[in-house]
């Protein structure tokens, strides 16, 4: 490499590295303040599907005289992953100090995440039974709600829905254990494998199936009852962001809609606002709402039928 291409260099490095490009954008690494791996989120979500949904994900070979065993190895792995990528998690929320009372005694503020991260992972791990349960009746929607599908092994399978429910049910339990950054890039793991962004604080009830699912974007404060169905390019999204007086976003209002039990919406429907969607009501397809519809009513284009 000759001089000028080494001084080209430094120049760059030295203004890439400017403390004032980079506010945001910087993780700093300190000893115990690890960032959340990617790699090891893809992994644990693997052992997540094997053990919701065992023979389809994970050992193939497994069977009524083993299951217990191969169950218990994927739970131990997932609770090691888990617990390390919650104590990651934890370095990105605020008010730890370098050190904390615990019970009586004071400790340096990555025991105390330590520990706290092993309870949440603990507390995850016993959500696993309700959320297979859960996730059972997302596949029965989804193989009930599909001519095509011949089974519900070819659902758990191959259907985009049923992987990115599945990641939008860990992430959710895990955001509702008040664990930071991970629920989300849980769910960005699946809005890049499936083409499906679910926020994990939006809230969806049981027997929920998208057919197809390309393009569907479901907002953070959403509300979804029970036996809803939604058609692929589907956007439940926010119609404006209220501001404060310095001109900044206001964040934690309701601001996505709420869809009440039985609700179908039909492909590339856009649906905006904090309304409400009437319980059996149908949307139908490449329609733009914005005001409530009634419980029972077909919204149709250019015409409204009941």
């Amino acid at each position: 490499m000759n001089r000028s291409t080494q001084n080209l260099l430094t120049a760059l490095a030295t203004e890439l590295a400017n403390p004032q490009s980079l506010c945001g954008l910087f993780h700093e690494h300190r000893d115990g303040d690890p960032l959340p791996s990617q790699p090891a989120l893809v992994e644990m979500m693997d052992l997540c599907r094997a053990i919701l949904f065992p023979g389809f994900y994970g050992k193939s070979n497994v069977n009524n005289q083993n299951l217990v065993f191969h169950t218990g190895v994927a739970l131990e792995n997932l609770y090691g992953i888990l617990k390390s990528q919650i104590e990651a998690g934890l370095c990105f929320s605020t008010g730890w100090g370098e050190v904390e009372a615990y019970g009586n005694t004071y400790v340096t503020a990555q025991d105390v995440r330590r520990r706290k991260a092993s309870e949440l992972a603990r507390a995850f791990l016993g959500k696993l039974p309700a959320l297979r349960q859960t996730l059972a009746t997302d596949v029965e929607a989804a193989y009930l709600g599909d001519p095509a599908a011949e089974s519900y092994g070819e659902v758990v399978s191959c259907y985009p829905v049923i992987k990115a429910v599945t990641n939008y049910r860990v992430a959710h339990e895990l955001l509702l254990l008040d664990v930071p950054l991970i629920p989300r890039i849980i769910t960005e793991l699946a809005h890049s494998e499936t083409g499906i962004d679910i926020h994990p604080a939006a809230t969806i009830g049981h027997h929920f199936t998208i057919d197809h699912g390309t393009g569907v974007v479901i907002g953070a404060t959403c509300i979804i009852g029970n036996n809803v169905k939604l058609y692929q390019g589907v956007t439940l999204g926010a119609k404006s962001f209220p501001v404060d007086e310095h001109g900044n976003p206001i964040k934690g209002i309701p601001r996505h809609p709420t869809l009440e039990d039985n609700v179908i919406v039909y492909a590339n429907a856009t649906i905006l606002g904090r309304i409400t969607i009437g319980h059996d009501a149908v949307i139908g397809g490449n329609i733009w709402v914005t005001d409530n519809v009634a419980p029972g009513e077909r919204i149709l284009q250019n015409k409204y039928c009941h």
